[in-house]
């Protein structure tokens, strides 16, 4: 190996990662994109070497990588069937059901699950799941991680999944059995990392980090320079760069240090208000809320602009239609195609129940209800199911407002009232007496 490969690799090994663990024990070549991609990543403009690891240190990152992956995995994700008069039925005595919606595999949950592969799917670009099969149906899924799975396509121009697990060689994984989610794709197979594309925006924003970390050490204190009198031979050039220490850990601590033989200070460089660094750093917020289509509110980066009432519902609305839907729906249709057979797709399918997203807002979901239930379209049963509310006798009849009637028949009773008035008063009526 190289002098150069070497240092690179002492390097690497020197930065705080927690997935260098993952590579302990294991000879690492050159073939191992996974490793060099994870610790080398992509050089941006500002010097900064961007990778999944730091990237996630920024704060505006993890906040939209956090609030997406959440909210998708928060959605309940259904198989249903069709049934013959159009309508459709939650197929829970289907099998994959409990897979996808409680159980995909013996360790984790439909939630956590579903987080990381949508977390996968904003980082790598594409998420990775090996599916496992018992007398052909789907039993289990386990999430895969996109730093060990290496994507080959052949001479047909077919993908091939080639997974190097923390033991043991490399094993190959059959088509059939990878359920591969490319998030943004050009091509229709891969999925574009946002971390990688992005590398220039999520430099920057590191290195307004750094310089604003390194403004606060030293005290808010600018860099300063002394300048002297006099030409100064090496050796009181040594002797005055340790007095130099001594006069900076004075300004620094808030001390007024004494300046001898006649020294001058004079600062260097430009202050944090000139180079608009906290200006910088807000508009770094925005730039990387734009690769992850989240509003810049959701992270907690407000303006004057009001935020509440009707404007806040219908960037609400807009979060949900572009961005957790451009999620949804990719896993919607993995999901149908790699985990139900041609012949169980003419009758299942998978969905996400948005509807979900009403359960924090009581007036949402009551408005709803009414809206449904007073136009037919619900019964009160169906209500009260969804919200876990035991039944009542009569309560699965569908029923109508019936207060908009014609003019001409204002002031009437109909057929229907007719009976129901006679009913109350033989109700009513006080028995005869004997």
């Amino acid at each position: 190996m190289g002098k150069s490969l070497m240092q690179a690799l002492v390097t690497s090994a020197q930065r705080p990662a927690a997935s260098l663990t993952e590579w302990v024990g294991k000879p690492i070549r050159l073939s191992d994109g996974g490793f060099w991609s994870s610790y080398f990543g992509s050089q941006s403009s500002s010097g900064k070497t961007v990778n999944v690891d730091n990237a996630m240190r920024l704060s505006t990152v993890w906040a939209c990588v956090r609030i997406i992956s959440m909210s998708v995995a928060g959605l309940p994700l259904n198989i249903y069937r069709r049934k013959a008069d159009g309508s459709r039925e939650t197929a829970r005595d289907f099998p994959l059901y409990d897979v996808v919606h409680t159980s995909p595999n013996e360790d984790t949950t439909a939630f956590h699950f579903w987080q990381a592969v949508v977390a996968s799917m904003l980082l790598w670009g594409n998420a990775y799941c090996e599916i496992h099969r018992s007398a052909g149906r789907v039993i289990a899924i386990d999430f895969l991680l996109p730093g060990r799975v290496k994507p080959e396509t052949d001479d047909n121009g077919r993908l091939r999944y080639w997974y190097s697990p923390k033991k043991g060689p490399r094993r190959e994984i059959l088509r059939k059995d990878m359920l591969h989610i490319p998030a943004f794709t050009l091509d229709g197979k891969m999925g574009l990392s946002a971390i990688r594309y992005g590398a220039d925006v999520f430099g920057s924003a590191m290195s307004a980090d750094d310089a604003a970390n390194s403004t606060f050490k030293n005290g808010m204190m600018p860099t300063v320079a002394f300048k002297m009198d006099r030409v100064l031979n090496p050796e009181q050039r040594t002797d005055f760069r340790e007095y130099a220490k001594t006069i900076s850990g004075a300004m620094n601590a808030g001390k007024s240090p004494v300046l001898e033989y006649g020294i001058t200070p004079e600062a260097i460089g430009i202050n944090p208000a000139d180079a608009q660094l906290l200006e910088s750093r807000g508009h770094s917020v925005e730039e990387i809320c734009r690769w992850f289509g989240v509003p810049a509110w959701m992270v907690m980066k407000t303006d004057k602009g009001s935020n509440w009432g009707t404007g806040l519902e219908q960037q609400q609305l807009a979060f949900l239609t572009y961005c957790i839907m451009s999620y949804t729906a990719p896993i919607e249709q993995c999901v149908e195609k790699k985990l139900l057979t041609a012949v169980d797709r003419i009758t299942y399918y998978a969905e996400y129940s948005l509807e979900a997203f009403l359960r924090a807002d009581s007036a949402g979901r009551a408005a709803y209800y009414a809206t449904m239930t007073q136009n037919g379209n619900m019964t009160r049963g169906e209500v009260r199911r969804k919200e876990n509310l035991p039944s009542k006798p009569g309560d699965d009849i569908l029923t109508v407002q019936s207060n908009l009637v014609p003019l001409d028949q204002l002031g009437k009773q109909s057929e229907s009232q007719s009976v129901r008035a006679a009913l109350m008063n033989w109700l009513s009526a006080e028995p005869p007496k004997e």
